[in-house]
């Protein structure tokens, strides 16, 4: 044994080689954390100084090679100075150039994923062999950074200018066969052969078959591009990029620009430009808010495991109600490999569901993401029925009729007859009370809310909503099902709204207000699009309907009269009572029409002013500033109350609950990061001038404690 540390061992191997292997002890996973760096970098300097080793094979005891840095400990790194982040990377640099530089041939058995910071370790080796399973990436712009342990330099040099700057600006994962095509691995080969692989590569490398200094020639390099073809690749690229990050996302144009300024230079000078770009990204605010999402998403991820710990296994479920709704849960249960029966009470009403589970699965295959065999497959776990034959087999059950107390406390109770047990039902509802709905059943322990989001394949979040009655078998259950339908669940408490429409109506009502005082809505929506929500509060009115939103309007307005309820008529009742409701019938704030490719669209409406005379108060100019103001101080307001009231256990689960369920700007990291970042006696401070406006625009008493002793809501 050459080497043997807590998270790497060094050994020698058949034919005069050295395995060095990774295996993060108690941990399920290899990451690049301070402990495994500082002992690669005490292995990687000892082989350094051995002569009689032919070559070094890097492999991982785990089923996953090395899944990237870890974002933990690093991101205390973007707390220092762009000066000490800098001279920090170049150390870690030194780790990586002195495996490029061994004096012998390199080659990586890369048998499962291999992301960020450990797909560029790959890169320093001289050959890569990959298995047919595994994943290799660089998603670092997503965190609001590049990669900064070599890949921008690396990776150009060695896949070409273009597939580098769609895989690093881009920041997606590539399978086996698409990292073979462009040249990142050198040889994709079945999982259970790729250390073998690996091997046979190595001893040809060591035999001169395989020329790996040539290789390492292109990665320590210039890129090999004349002027006229550099200027050609970065430049076409740059409005392409830039159009799709957006102008609120820096990093993949930094990345881009990181390469593009490094392309004529050897490795060590096109290093700095890397750290000293990546300094530069990592102190940006943009930055800390998606690191702060990333942390969030573990944290709540480590909170679903609890629960499905303590959780039967859902193997077989049903769904009440074969709407867009139930069709959609029927789908996208079936699609994970959850069997379901689908009830409702008739043939007409059935196929609804199927069909729209037939539309998804379509579209599944037009995007090359299944065939028809796999589409026949999915759709055979979707068993539909017209009676409650089979509920007494199910796990759980998704009622999910129209949105009315009264029809699906009759349903929840009707269904209970047939069901065994111990079988948890669930109701799909975005207003109702748990509670209340409770009071129909005679087990109310074994019932709870799961909350899904239209449309039900796109939207991640599931809200589980927890009654007074609630069993903690019923919530770890349901939480258990909402993961294995590939949902990102949140367990709330019960309230009107419960957390995202609790909090999303009151911006709104701000909306309302705006309107109500002179404001043009496609004014509000505009800026509330530059301000990153991807739509305004009037469009977002129409795609979630009208009638819905009025609706709804009414269920806050009753459950917290003091804030949300109003007098009079607003935009939004006048535009229910002239039956305008939205995309559904292609009129709302705005008109829908069908484009040539027969997309609906959104287009201006000249009826419109006129239709909302007497609502809408004379026309006044509004600042950027204030739109903004108005818009987003009632939202951050009743997201603090939620937090306090204790409908939402953590600052973390309510800001990642709006940025799942109501496309809360994610570079703005929540409501409560954005308090945080702007800090609270200054939002206390913006809040003022509106306070007459009601109690929608004043900040709680905790919240003005909080701001007069300058504390936060995570604690940095």
């Amino acid at each position: 044994m050459i080497f043997q540390g807590k998270a790497i061992r060094a050994s020698e191997i058949e034919g005069g080689f050295v395995e060095v292997t990774f295996d993060l002890q108690g941990d399920s996973v290899n990451k690049l954390n301070q402990m495994t760096l500082a002992e690669l970098r005490d292995v990687v300097t000892q082989l350094s100084q051995m002569t009689d080793v032919k070559g070094a094979l890097f492999s991982s005891a785990k089923d996953c090679f090395i899944v990237g840095a870890d974002i933990t400990e690093f991101s205390q790194m973007f707390d220092q100075s762009e000066e000490a982040i800098v001279e920090h990377l170049l150390s870690l640099h030194e780790i990586f150039n002195t495996i490029e530089d061994l004096p012998f041939p390199t080659v990586t058995a890369i048998n499962g994923v291999a992301f960020g910071g450990g797909f560029e370790l790959c890169l320093s080796t001289d050959f890569r062999v990959m298995g047919q399973a595994a994943k290799v990436g660089l998603p670092e712009v997503k965190l609001g950074i590049y990669p900064g342990w070599g890949g921008t330099v690396r990776l150009p040099r060695l896949i070409g200018v273009d597939n580098a700057n769609e895989w690093i600006c881009g920041g997606s994962d590539k399978r086996a066969d698409a990292a073979l095509k462009d040249g990142a691995v050198d040889a994709v080969v079945a999982q259970d052969a790729v250390r073998e692989a690996a091997l046979d590569l190595l001893a040809k490398a060591a035999e001169g078959v395989f020329d790996y200094q040539a290789r390492r020639t292109e990665k320590t390099t210039a890129i090999k591009l004349n002027a006229i073809e550099q200027m050609m690749a970065f430049e076409s690229a740059k409005g392409f990029i830039g159009g799709k990050a957006g102008p609120h996302y820096p990093a993949p144009l930094a990345a881009l620009g990181a390469i593009q300024k490094s392309a004529n230079m050897t490795r060590d000078k096109a290093i700095q430009v890397e750290a000293k770009g990546f300094a530069k990204l990592a102190t940006n605010s943009v930055t800390r808010a998606l690191v702060g999402l990333f942390l969030k998403d573990q944290y709540i991820k480590k909170v679903s495991k609890q629960y499905e710990k303590d959780a039967a296994p859902v193997t077989k479920t049903a769904v009440l109600g074969a709407g867009i709704m139930g069709g959609g849960v029927a789908y996208q249960s079936a699609s994970k490999g959850v069997p379901i029966l689908m009830k409702d009470i008739n043939d007409k009403a059935l196929q609804l569901g199927l069909d729209e589970a037939t539309k998804l699965l379509n579209g599944q295959i037009k995007r090359g993401k299944m065939d028809a065999q796999q589409m026949a497959k999915v759709l055979t776990q979707i068993t539909p029925t017209l009676s409650y034959g089979d509920f007494d087999r199910v796990d759980l059950v998704v009622e999910a009729v129209v949105e009315n107390a009264k029809v699906k406390a009759s349903v929840l109770a009707d269904v209970e007859k047939a069901v065994s047990p111990d079988t948890i039902l669930t109701s799909n509802t975005s207003t109702i009370s748990i509670t209340e709905l409770a009071k129909s059943l005679e087990r109310p322990e074994n019932f709870c809310g799961m909350h899904f989001f239209n449309p039900v394949h796109r939207m991640p979040l599931v809200e589980v909503i927890r009654g007074e009655k609630s069993s903690e078998v019923a919530i770890a259950r349901t939480v258990a099902y909402a993961k294995a339908m590939g949902k990102t669940p949140i367990v709330v408490n019960d309230c009107p709204g419960f957390l995202v429409n609790r909090v999303l109506f009151p911006y709104f009502a701000g909306f309302s207000l705006l309107l109500r005082d002179g404001a043009d809505f496609v004014q509000v929506d505009k800026v509330m699009e530059r301000f990153g929500w991807p739509m305004g509060p009037a469009y977002l009115l129409d795609v979630v309907g009208i009638d819905t939103g009025h609706h709804a309007d009414s269920v806050m307005a009753q459950g917290f009269p003091d804030r949300m309820g109003h007098e009079g008529e607003n935009a939004i009742d006048r535009l229910y009572q002239l039956q305008r409701f939205g995309q559904k019938n292609n009129k709302g704030f705005y008109r829908y029409e069908l484009d040539r490719r027969g997309k609906q669209v959104k287009v201006l409406d000249d009826e419109v002013p006129a239709l909302l005379e007497g609502v809408v108060g004379a026309s006044r100019e509004f600042s950027e500033d204030e739109i903004i103001a108005r818009m987003m101080i009632p939202l951050c307001i009743e997201t603090v109350r939620c937090l306090e009231d204790g409908i939402v256990a953590t600052p973390a689960e309510a800001d990642m609950g709006l940025i799942y369920g109501i496309g809360f700007p994610p570079f703005r990291g929540g409501a409560l990061h954005y308090l945080d970042e702007m800090g609270l006696q200054a939002f206390v401070d913006m809040a003022a001038p509106y306070a007459d406006l009601g109690a929608l625009y004043q900040p709680t008493e905790k919240m003005k404690q909080m701001a007069a002793n300058g504390e936060t809501y995570f604690g940095k």
